[in-house]
């Protein structure tokens, strides 16, 4: 079910916090940073201040520094953290996709949990103003505006019809997401007696199935089961499970397709952070003939974030897949009325035309009382930035765009894994140079936007002798 996700991204976030504890009762000197500088420091925005956009890296000097160490950019809506790395120049972060443009406080946590003190970075990023790449494609109808999910039924307002079609439209929500199956375990509360009735009620009914990738031809087979039911979209729900298991995804979606027909409204929902969990096929579930729609699991509660930081970081690693977003936002665990108010604003500002909530039967009267309340006015956001991949790279993001780069050279290889070879690097500098673009290697946005015009390359993951892990 979706709430896995939660957990797992928690997990996963609270990995990245870790440092080394000194022995009891040893002092601890706290970092400390002495300065900033643009890598290269000759770059023409940093001639009087550090001006760097999201995905460029920037120099630290100070005391108490090391390798892997906690780097945190805070500014007034949010925080998100890189590790710090060795370089030829010294000392050396990426700034993450993600915060907002201006100022930008950065700080490094040390051994001990010790914070150092504060140093100011100027992120360099133009307004949103509704990025082609987060509306791009067309949402399905059925996608659009608002819905809620429902795991089990009898706990949703007692499963009773005319109590969720009533609370449903006072919400002003128009799709009920209603798990179907449990890998190749059909579930019977979806019937089509189910779907006659909630369409009688004047709302749309997606079917949802978790996957696990163990039987995918049996998996498709309960997808196509709920679909015969009337469904109006079918959702794919893969998490960990699924991990690593490309060829299994590939079978689950030929076969899926091959049984619902190519336009069926198909959706995938799964982790929001894609560099937390690389070896998920996200570029197979969202790759051509999978699903055209994206409901990223975006649960910034449980994640530990602020509502900006999270959906930026979302959006951030999502957009390269180009497939329109409905985020799937947290509505368990009594999330605060304001989060949930800025939830729908920033994605309005994304461009996202869809919301959905996790779940009916974990929400509050109070986190019902504010998704009744009327929309709030969009927020633009400052675009959030593009993933970076260089050599030494590696996972889905990287396979994603070797097959683009395979469109424009066919000797570049999609490796099990996805690493980010030297000979990745070098197409990469090929390709760049043939657009006119700084031939770095590295994926900044000119250059994730021009090698996602390329098409990409189909992998056929099934005749390999390994899945990716």
């Amino acid at each position: 079910m979706p709430a896995r996700a939660a957990a797992l991204v928690c997990t996963l976030f609270a990995a990245l916090t870790l440092v080394a504890v000194a022995p009891a009762g040893a002092r601890v000197a706290a970092p400390r940073i002495t300065g900033l500088r643009c890598v290269p420091a000759s770059t023409a925005a940093c001639r009087r201040a550090v001006r760097v956009a999201p995905g460029r890296q920037i120099q630290l000097s100070g005391r108490g520094l090391y390798r892997g160490m906690r780097v945190t950019f805070r500014w007034s809506r949010g925080a998100l953290a890189a590790k710090l790395r060795r370089g030829g120049a010294g000392w050396a972060v990426a700034v993450p996709a993600g915060p907002a443009a201006g100022r930008v406080t950065v700080t490094v946590r040390g051994r001990g949990r010790r914070r150092s003190n504060a140093r100011h970075d100027i992120v360099d990023a133009p307004p949103a103003q509704r990025p082609a790449s987060i509306a791009a494609g067309t949402l399905p109808a059925v996608l659009r505006g608002n819905g809620m999910w429902i795991w089990e039924l009898p706990k949703s307002d007692g499963g009773n019809l005319d109590v969720i079609a009533a609370r449903a439209h006072a919400a002003q929500m128009s799709t009920v997401f209603v798990k179907s199956a449990d890998g190749a375990t059909v579930w019977s509360q979806f019937t089509p007696q189910l779907v006659a009735a909630l369409h009688a009620r004047a709302l749309h009914v997606c079917a949802w199935q978790f996957v696990y990738g163990r039987d995918p031809i049996g998996e498709a087979a309960a997808g196509a089961a709920a679909v015969a039911d009337g469904a109006d979209c079918l959702i794919i729900d893969a998490e960990t499970d699924y991990e690593g298991r490309y060829a299994p995804a590939q079978r689950y979606m030929a076969a899926l397709r091959g049984a619902i027909g190519a336009a069926y409204p198909l959706g995938l929902t799964s982790f929001p952070y894609v560099d937390y969990h690389p070896s998920l096929p996200y570029s197979v579930f969202l790759g051509p003939g999978g699903a055209q729609a994206n409901l990223p699991q975006v649960y910034w509660k449980a994640i530990g974030g602020s509502v900006d930081a999270v959906s930026a970081k979302t959006v951030a690693q999502n957009r390269i897949y180009g497939v329109p977003m409905a985020p799937l936002g947290q509505a368990y665990d009594a999330p605060k009325p304001a989060d949930l108010a800025r939830f729908r604003a920033i994605w309005a500002g994304y461009g996202a035309r869809g919301i959905s909530w996790w779940s009916w039967q974990s929400a509050s009267a109070a986190t019902w009382a504010a998704l009744t309340a009327p929309a709030p006015l969009a927020v633009v956001p400052s675009d959030p930035g593009w993933p970076l991949l260089k050599t030494g790279s590696g996972g889905d993001q990287v396979i994603w765009l070797q097959q683009h780069l395979a469109s424009f050279d066919p000797t570049v290889a999609v490796p099990a894994g996805g690493h980010f070879t030297a000979a990745t690097a070098a197409a990469l500098q090929r390709f760049q140079t043939s657009r006119g673009l700084p031939p770095t290697g590295v994926t900044d946005a000119a250059t994730w936007q021009a090698v996602l015009t390329l098409p990409a390359r189909p992998v056929d993951w099934t005749a390999l002798p390994a899945s990716v892990g």
